[in-house]
């Protein structure tokens, strides 16, 4: 029985086959307040039932909880242990509910007559508490992943609605409201940092004490301005023993502050604030992480609507911070620590901002993704997907550090394609190649969403290495069609292999006489500079294809990143 509700009804009906009592409890313990309570009972007063709490070691029941062995009392008004529950009772037979070494709780029979309970009642019971600790835990165990699959599919809904409101006031106040679907708080803050003063400004707040208002925090100060400056969240069981707590509500006892990144950019922190002591778990820490990551796209594509909508005057001056703001999202170094691979990459609109966009992130030690893609269409309104695309990419790969989840490249795409899908914006799809380097196993995965075949050049035997050649691995536009499948392909890696990732701005790039360049030009290009830099690598494709256009203007973003195997 995985119902633990149903499970403790059970109970009583299957001890009544075994020995007579005239009342019944199930008690389960709170680790945290070290307290037992009564989940269901048979013959309790209401009252009793519902207050009833005993500390491990008070009363018979706490008794036996902290010996860890059942207890037979058969005159209960001799032991001067004893917490009358249910008027009547004479006799008790308390067995503790074990499980792997620890006491979860205990099974309370009382009868109204003296010398009820025998050594076989003790032995029987002692027998069917075993049962009873395994069906509890196996009933919680299930519990448990029932709330969180519930919680990942309401994240799921919430980001959707996130992405439907393009209005910044009103997407904070429906964050603070939906973000109570997933956790319970008391009092609840959205502070955004100001840029200008490098101060957050709280912008929403839920029952945020007595005070008209909250002042800005310096970004550094305080618990919520060291979550920003830091970009990490901050979980403090009591406020008291932090220095650096500033104190903004009176009887606030513990803080979680959760930091809303773009990247590796603080745009703010959720921060959340309860009377109880230890009142935020770390499976809170990790839900409002994936929420915040959500948010802080919302956030961001909300800011970039009400850009967009600027009157004409402002016009010029806001595309340029929106091209600021693109290049920001683009990784421009390799992350550290990665010295056994030389990794470069360039990106060029055709207009004044482009749908193009590439990644390199390090969800694990010894692991590095790289991530290309193509929105469909050019400007402003593929800047945004690609955007959206962008921390999607990221947020799909981020999960592995606060999850169990070790997703391959298919899988992500594929969950991608659903979201993309979703938001039902027809025109509108992306090209993208999901690649994971695994330096520790010696592997590369690769999987395909309609990106131009990527390529591989290999050391070889001879000078100048083996021909480059194209990885053949096809795959349908995210965001084109409802559940779609990707492929994988797993290849080995020696040192000196050579890997280019190219967006379709190279292949189809046109001269005055509407001939494409072609994947056959971008072989050549590779192999007669395979023993350079890859960075070298990446001016000669650019290099190569602008000479190749000559006049003609570009009539696609561009962008290629090439890898290359040091050791």
């Amino acid at each position: 029985m995985l119902n633990l509700e149903e499970l403790l009804q059970k109970i009583p009906l299957l001890i009544a086959r075994l020995t007579h009592f005239h009342a019944f409890a199930a008690y389960l313990l709170d680790e945290k307040t070290g307290e037992l309570s009564v989940a269901y009972s048979v013959g309790y007063p209401d009252n009793v039932a519902k207050g009833l709490r005993l500390k491990v070691g008070q009363g018979l029941v706490g008794a036996a909880v902290l010996d860890g062995t059942p207890l037979v009392v058969n005159n209960v008004k001799a032991d001067p242990r004893y917490v009358e529950a249910v008027p009547g009772s004479n006799a008790e037979l308390v067995v503790p509910l074990r499980r792997k070494g620890r006491v979860i709780g205990a099974l309370n029979l009382l009868s109204d007559r003296v010398d009820q309970f025998t050594d076989t009642d003790e032995m029987m019971m002692r027998q069917f508490g075993a049962h009873v600790a395994v069906a509890i835990e196996n009933a919680r165990l299930f519990e448990h992943e029932r709330q969180y699959a519930n919680t990942l599919e309401t994240l799921a809904e919430i980001g959707r609605e996130f992405a439907s409101i393009l209005n910044l006031d009103e997407l904070l106040t429906r964050i603070a409201n939906l973000t109570r679907r997933v956790i319970d708080y008391r009092t609840f803050g959205i502070l955004l940092i100001n840029e200008e003063t490098n101060e957050l400004e709280m912008k929403v707040a839920v029952r945020y004490g007595e005070q008209a208002t909250v002042p800005r925090i310096k970004v550094g100060l305080g618990l919520t301005g060291y979550a920003a400056l830091h970009r990490t969240p901050v979980l403090v069981p009591d406020v008291s023993q932090d220095p650096r707590y500033i104190r903004l509500v009176a009887d606030a006892r513990s803080e979680l502050v959760i930091p809303l990144l773009l990247k590796d950019r603080c745009i703010g922190v959720f921060d959340l604030e309860s009377p109880e002591l230890d009142a935020f778990k770390k499976s809170d820490q990790e839900i409002l992480t994936l929420l915040a990551s959500q948010a802080a796209v919302a956030i961001e594509n909300a800011r970039l609507y009400e850009t967009i909508r600027a009157n004409e005057l402002r016009l010029e001056k806001e595309i340029r911070f929106a091209q600021r703001v693109q290049a920001a999202l683009l990784p421009t170094d390799l992350p550290k620590r990665m010295k056994q691979v030389d990794v470069a990459a360039r990106f060029e609109p055709a207009r004044e901002l482009g749908g193009d966009l590439y990644d390199f992130l390090t969800p694990e030690p010894n692991t590095l993704v790289i991530a290309v893609g193509d929105v469909s269409g050019k400007g402003v309104p593929a800047a945004l997907y690609g955007a959206f695309v962008g921390e999607l990419v990221r947020s799909r790969t981020d999960r592995r550090r606060y999850t169990a989840d070790r997703s391959g490249p298919a899988t992500v795409l594929a969950s991608m394609n659903t979201i993309l899908y979703e938001r039902q914006l027809e025109e509108y799809y992306c090209t993208l190649l999901y690649t994971v380097f695994d330096f520790k196993r010696r592997i590369v995965t690769l999987s395909n969403a309609g990106l131009p075949f990527p390529i591989r050049k290999r050391r070889g035997h001879t000078p100048g290495g083996e021909p480059a050649d194209q990885i053949e691995l096809p795959g349908v536009p995210l965001g084109s069609f409802s559940g779609s499948n990707y492929d994988e392909v797993v290849l080995d890696l020696k040192a000196g292999d050579l890997f280019v990732f190219c967006s379709d701005g190279v292949t189809e790039a046109s001269d005055l006489l509407m001939r494409e360049f072609g994947s056959e030009r971008l072989l050549e290009v590779v192999d007669r500079n395979y023993d350079r830099s890859a960075r070298e690598i990446v001016e000669a494709i650019f290099t190569a294809t602008n000479e190749f256009r000559g006049e003609m203007l570009p009539n696609d973003d561009t962008t290629a990143v090439v890898v290359k195997i040091l050791s």
